[in-house]
Protein backbone atom coordinates (compact mmCIF):
# COMPACT_ATOMS: atom_id res chain seq x y z
CA UNK A 1 0.00 0.00 0.00
CA UNK A 2 1.18 3.86 -0.62
CA UNK A 3 2.70 6.10 2.13
CA UNK A 4 3.23 9.10 2.48
CA UNK A 5 5.38 11.73 4.18
CA UNK A 6 3.26 13.06 7.65
CA UNK A 7 4.00 16.37 7.31
CA UNK A 8 7.21 17.41 8.68
CA UNK A 9 6.98 14.55 11.55
CA UNK A 10 9.05 12.69 8.70
CA UNK A 11 6.85 9.63 9.52
CA UNK A 12 5.73 7.88 6.51
CA UNK A 13 2.22 6.78 6.83
CA UNK A 14 0.00 4.50 5.30
CA UNK A 15 -3.10 6.22 2.76
CA UNK A 16 -5.03 3.91 5.22
CA UNK A 17 -5.11 5.21 8.46
CA UNK A 18 -6.61 2.71 10.97
CA UNK A 19 -9.77 4.33 12.45
CA UNK A 20 -10.06 2.51 15.61
CA UNK A 21 -13.77 3.85 16.36
CA UNK A 22 -14.74 0.72 14.69
CA UNK A 23 -13.93 -0.89 18.30
CA UNK A 24 -16.46 1.13 19.50
CA UNK A 25 -18.52 -2.06 21.00
CA UNK A 26 -17.21 -5.28 20.17
CA UNK A 27 -15.42 -8.22 21.69
CA UNK A 28 -11.23 -9.05 22.07
CA UNK A 29 -11.86 -11.59 19.49
CA UNK A 30 -13.64 -9.60 17.05
CA UNK A 31 -10.83 -6.95 18.00
CA UNK A 32 -8.24 -9.26 17.78
CA UNK A 33 -9.56 -10.52 14.11
CA UNK A 34 -9.24 -7.08 12.55
CA UNK A 35 -6.18 -6.15 14.03
CA UNK A 36 -4.83 -9.68 12.09
CA UNK A 37 -6.53 -7.73 9.46
CA UNK A 38 -4.94 -4.23 9.85
CA UNK A 39 -1.61 -6.03 10.09
CA UNK A 40 -1.76 -8.35 6.89
CA UNK A 41 -2.45 -5.10 4.88
CA UNK A 42 0.48 -3.34 6.35
CA UNK A 43 -1.29 -0.54 8.02
CA UNK A 44 0.98 1.39 10.15
CA UNK A 45 -1.00 4.28 11.53
CA UNK A 46 -3.40 4.13 14.24
CA UNK A 47 -6.13 6.89 14.89
CA UNK A 48 -8.07 6.28 18.48
CA UNK A 49 -9.58 8.44 21.32
CA UNK A 50 -11.00 7.70 24.77
CA UNK A 51 -14.52 8.67 23.25
CA UNK A 52 -14.72 5.66 21.02
CA UNK A 53 -16.20 3.07 23.29
CA UNK A 54 -13.76 0.27 23.82
CA UNK A 55 -11.11 0.93 21.39
CA UNK A 56 -8.52 2.07 24.09
CA UNK A 57 -8.76 -1.27 25.69
CA UNK A 58 -9.27 -3.86 23.14
CA UNK A 59 -6.11 -1.93 21.28
CA UNK A 60 -4.23 -2.49 24.32
CA UNK A 61 -2.77 -6.37 24.01
CA UNK A 62 -2.16 -5.20 20.69
CA UNK A 63 0.11 -2.20 21.20
CA UNK A 64 1.87 -3.62 24.26
CA UNK A 65 3.21 -6.33 22.20
CA UNK A 66 3.77 -4.55 18.16
CA UNK A 67 4.60 -0.78 19.56
CA UNK A 68 7.11 -0.33 17.15
CA UNK A 69 4.95 -1.74 14.36
CA UNK A 70 2.87 1.73 14.67
CA UNK A 71 2.29 5.66 14.58
CA UNK A 72 -0.44 5.65 17.37
CA UNK A 73 -2.29 9.43 17.42
CA UNK A 74 -4.41 9.65 20.39
CA UNK A 75 -7.30 12.41 21.01
CA UNK A 76 -8.62 14.53 24.15
CA UNK A 77 -11.88 16.08 24.02
CA UNK A 78 -10.93 17.77 27.24
CA UNK A 79 -10.53 21.64 26.83
CA UNK A 80 -8.83 22.77 30.39
CA UNK A 81 -5.60 21.67 30.83
CA UNK A 82 -5.96 19.81 33.62
CA UNK A 83 -9.16 17.88 31.95
CA UNK A 84 -6.76 16.93 29.33
CA UNK A 85 -3.57 16.17 30.93
CA UNK A 86 -5.76 13.69 33.60
CA UNK A 87 -7.83 11.77 30.26
CA UNK A 88 -3.96 11.33 28.37
CA UNK A 89 -2.67 9.44 31.35
CA UNK A 90 -6.17 7.31 31.56
CA UNK A 91 -5.54 7.09 27.65
CA UNK A 92 -1.52 5.92 28.40
CA UNK A 93 -3.08 3.23 30.50
CA UNK A 94 -5.96 1.45 28.68
CA UNK A 95 -3.40 1.67 25.23
CA UNK A 96 -0.46 0.06 27.71
CA UNK A 97 1.76 2.86 26.61
CA UNK A 98 4.47 4.94 27.91
CA UNK A 99 3.71 7.78 25.21
CA UNK A 100 1.62 8.30 22.14
CA UNK A 101 3.08 9.67 18.89
CA UNK A 102 0.68 12.50 18.44
CA UNK A 103 -2.09 13.57 20.86
CA UNK A 104 -4.57 15.96 19.66
CA UNK A 105 -7.51 18.40 20.40
CA UNK A 106 -10.70 16.34 19.52
CA UNK A 107 -13.53 17.19 18.04
CA UNK A 108 -13.12 21.44 17.80
CA UNK A 109 -16.26 22.15 16.05
CA UNK A 110 -16.31 25.95 16.78
CA UNK A 111 -14.34 29.40 16.99
CA UNK A 112 -15.54 29.35 20.69
CA UNK A 113 -14.31 25.87 21.38
CA UNK A 114 -10.64 27.01 19.69
CA UNK A 115 -10.43 29.62 22.14
CA UNK A 116 -11.33 27.33 25.26
CA UNK A 117 -8.78 24.72 23.80
CA UNK A 118 -5.99 27.45 23.47
CA UNK A 119 -6.40 30.34 25.55
CA UNK A 120 -4.06 29.78 28.66
CA UNK A 121 -4.95 27.44 30.86
CA UNK A 122 -6.46 25.22 28.09
CA UNK A 123 -5.96 21.35 26.49
CA UNK A 124 -3.51 23.02 24.18
CA UNK A 125 -1.11 23.72 27.28
CA UNK A 126 -1.42 20.36 28.93
CA UNK A 127 -0.45 18.71 25.28
CA UNK A 128 3.11 20.59 25.31
CA UNK A 129 3.54 20.05 28.69
CA UNK A 130 2.95 16.60 27.62
CA UNK A 131 5.24 17.02 24.81
CA UNK A 132 7.83 18.52 26.99
CA UNK A 133 7.67 15.27 29.57
CA UNK A 134 8.19 13.11 26.55
CA UNK A 135 4.26 11.43 26.29
CA UNK A 136 3.73 12.25 23.10
CA UNK A 137 6.30 13.56 19.80
CA UNK A 138 3.50 15.49 18.30
CA UNK A 139 0.52 18.16 18.46
CA UNK A 140 -2.55 18.06 16.49
CA UNK A 141 -6.35 19.38 16.02
CA UNK A 142 -9.32 17.79 14.59
CA UNK A 143 -12.60 18.48 13.93
CA UNK A 144 -15.98 16.95 12.26
CA UNK A 145 -18.08 19.60 11.32
CA UNK A 146 -19.04 22.11 8.52
CA UNK A 147 -16.81 24.80 10.16
CA UNK A 148 -13.64 22.19 10.48
CA UNK A 149 -11.35 24.01 7.06
CA UNK A 150 -12.33 27.41 8.83
CA UNK A 151 -11.60 26.67 11.98
CA UNK A 152 -8.19 25.51 11.49
CA UNK A 153 -7.15 27.79 9.15
CA UNK A 154 -7.45 29.77 12.60
CA UNK A 155 -5.93 27.19 14.71
CA UNK A 156 -2.96 27.54 12.41
CA UNK A 157 -2.46 30.80 12.93
CA UNK A 158 -2.14 30.64 16.81
CA UNK A 159 -0.43 27.43 16.92
CA UNK A 160 2.14 25.45 14.83
CA UNK A 161 0.38 22.14 14.73
CA UNK A 162 1.91 18.62 13.62
CA UNK A 163 -0.72 17.75 12.27
CA UNK A 164 -5.02 18.24 11.54
CA UNK A 165 -7.94 15.93 10.88
CA UNK A 166 -11.27 17.11 9.08
CA UNK A 167 -14.10 15.59 6.76
CA UNK A 168 -13.47 15.58 3.08
CA UNK A 169 -15.44 13.50 0.66
CA UNK A 170 -16.94 14.61 -2.78
CA UNK A 171 -20.52 15.25 -1.40
CA UNK A 172 -19.04 17.87 1.03
CA UNK A 173 -17.04 19.50 -1.26
CA UNK A 174 -19.32 19.94 -3.39
CA UNK A 175 -20.66 23.30 -1.16
CA UNK A 176 -18.55 26.28 -2.58
CA UNK A 177 -17.97 27.79 0.74
CA UNK A 178 -16.32 24.15 2.24
CA UNK A 179 -14.30 23.91 -1.24
CA UNK A 180 -12.89 26.78 -0.91
CA UNK A 181 -11.97 26.94 2.97
CA UNK A 182 -11.04 23.57 2.17
CA UNK A 183 -8.73 24.02 -0.48
CA UNK A 184 -6.85 26.89 1.01
CA UNK A 185 -6.29 24.94 4.65
CA UNK A 186 -4.60 22.60 2.36
CA UNK A 187 -2.15 25.15 0.92
CA UNK A 188 -1.85 26.25 3.89
CA UNK A 189 -0.70 22.48 5.31
CA UNK A 190 1.41 22.32 2.32
CA UNK A 191 3.23 25.44 2.78
CA UNK A 192 3.69 24.88 6.73
CA UNK A 193 4.59 20.65 6.32
CA UNK A 194 1.79 19.86 7.79
CA UNK A 195 -0.37 16.03 8.01
CA UNK A 196 -3.46 15.88 7.05
CA UNK A 197 -5.88 13.21 8.12
CA UNK A 198 -8.82 12.77 6.14
CA UNK A 199 -12.25 11.31 7.45
CA UNK A 200 -15.44 11.16 6.23
CA UNK A 201 -14.52 9.90 3.23
CA UNK A 202 -16.99 7.19 1.59
CA UNK A 203 -19.49 9.42 3.64
CA UNK A 204 -22.63 8.76 1.34
CA UNK A 205 -24.88 10.89 3.68
CA UNK A 206 -26.59 11.12 7.18
CA UNK A 207 -28.78 8.00 8.00
CA UNK A 208 -32.24 10.20 8.05
CA UNK A 209 -35.66 7.61 8.82
CA UNK A 210 -33.57 5.05 7.27
CA UNK A 211 -32.47 1.50 9.35
CA UNK A 212 -29.21 2.27 10.39
CA UNK A 213 -27.18 -1.15 8.90
CA UNK A 214 -24.02 -0.19 10.35
CA UNK A 215 -21.77 1.13 13.29
CA UNK A 216 -20.76 4.71 11.98
CA UNK A 217 -23.07 7.55 13.13
CA UNK A 218 -23.36 8.61 9.25
CA UNK A 219 -24.53 6.51 6.36
CA UNK A 220 -21.45 4.89 4.35
CA UNK A 221 -20.82 4.31 0.72
CA UNK A 222 -20.61 -0.11 0.78
CA UNK A 223 -20.36 -0.69 -2.49
CA UNK A 224 -16.67 -1.59 -3.55
CA UNK A 225 -17.49 0.49 -6.83
CA UNK A 226 -18.53 3.79 -4.91
CA UNK A 227 -16.14 2.90 -2.36
CA UNK A 228 -13.49 2.73 -4.85
CA UNK A 229 -14.65 6.09 -6.19
CA UNK A 230 -14.78 7.96 -3.32
CA UNK A 231 -11.58 6.75 -1.78
CA UNK A 232 -9.72 8.05 -5.29
CA UNK A 233 -11.08 11.51 -5.03
CA UNK A 234 -10.27 11.74 -1.18
CA UNK A 235 -6.60 10.61 -2.13
CA UNK A 236 -6.21 12.70 -4.94
CA UNK A 237 -5.65 15.96 -3.03
CA UNK A 238 -2.67 16.20 -0.88
CA UNK A 239 -3.07 14.69 2.23
CA UNK A 240 -1.37 11.99 3.79
CA UNK A 241 -4.12 9.41 4.14
CA UNK A 242 -8.25 8.50 5.48
CA UNK A 243 -9.09 7.00 8.35
CA UNK A 244 -11.31 4.29 7.66
CA UNK A 245 -14.47 3.90 8.97
CA UNK A 246 -15.77 3.06 12.25
CA UNK A 247 -17.28 -0.05 10.92
CA UNK A 248 -15.35 -3.30 10.71
CA UNK A 249 -17.47 -4.96 7.84
CA UNK A 250 -17.06 -1.56 5.62
CA UNK A 251 -13.04 -1.74 6.61
CA UNK A 252 -12.01 -4.76 4.37
CA UNK A 253 -13.34 -2.69 1.17
CA UNK A 254 -11.92 0.27 2.02
CA UNK A 255 -8.39 -1.39 2.72
CA UNK A 256 -8.92 -2.69 -0.23
CA UNK A 257 -9.67 0.37 -2.25
CA UNK A 258 -6.58 2.26 -0.74
CA UNK A 259 -3.98 -0.96 -2.15
CA UNK A 260 -5.82 0.07 -5.57
CA UNK A 261 -5.96 3.66 -5.48
CA UNK A 262 -5.84 5.59 -8.32
CA UNK A 263 -5.47 8.99 -8.89
CA UNK A 264 -8.51 11.30 -10.41
CA UNK A 265 -7.57 13.75 -12.73
CA UNK A 266 -9.19 17.44 -11.71
CA UNK A 267 -11.76 16.81 -14.50
CA UNK A 268 -12.81 13.57 -13.11
CA UNK A 269 -12.86 14.99 -9.34
CA UNK A 270 -15.07 17.73 -10.92
CA UNK A 271 -17.26 15.38 -12.56
CA UNK A 272 -17.99 13.48 -8.97
CA UNK A 273 -18.62 17.12 -7.68
CA UNK A 274 -21.24 17.90 -9.96
CA UNK A 275 -23.20 14.25 -9.63
CA UNK A 276 -23.14 15.10 -5.83
CA UNK A 277 -26.96 16.52 -5.50
CA UNK A 278 -28.34 13.40 -5.49
CA UNK A 279 -26.84 12.98 -2.42
CA UNK A 280 -27.31 15.14 1.03
CA UNK A 281 -24.50 16.41 2.93
CA UNK A 282 -23.56 15.27 6.10
CA UNK A 283 -22.83 18.80 7.50
CA UNK A 284 -25.03 21.43 6.77
CA UNK A 285 -22.82 24.60 6.18
CA UNK A 286 -23.42 27.78 7.47
CA UNK A 287 -21.74 30.97 8.61
CA UNK A 288 -18.82 30.24 10.53
CA UNK A 289 -19.45 30.39 13.95
CA UNK A 290 -17.82 33.43 16.06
Amino acid sequence: MQARRFGHTGHLSTVAIFGAAAFWQVTQAQADATMQLVIDHGINHIDVAPSYGLAEERLGPWLARERNRFFVGCKTMERSQAGAAAELQRSLQRLRLDHVDLYQIHAITSMVELDEATRTGGALDAIRAAQEAGLTKYIGITGHGADSPAIFLEALRRFDFDSVLFPLNFVQVADPRYRENTDELLRQCQARDVGVMIIKAITKGPWGGRPQTHTTWYEPFDRMEDIQRAVNFALSFPVTGLCTAGDTTVLPLMLKACQNFTPQSAAEREALIHMAGQYEPLFAVEPASQ
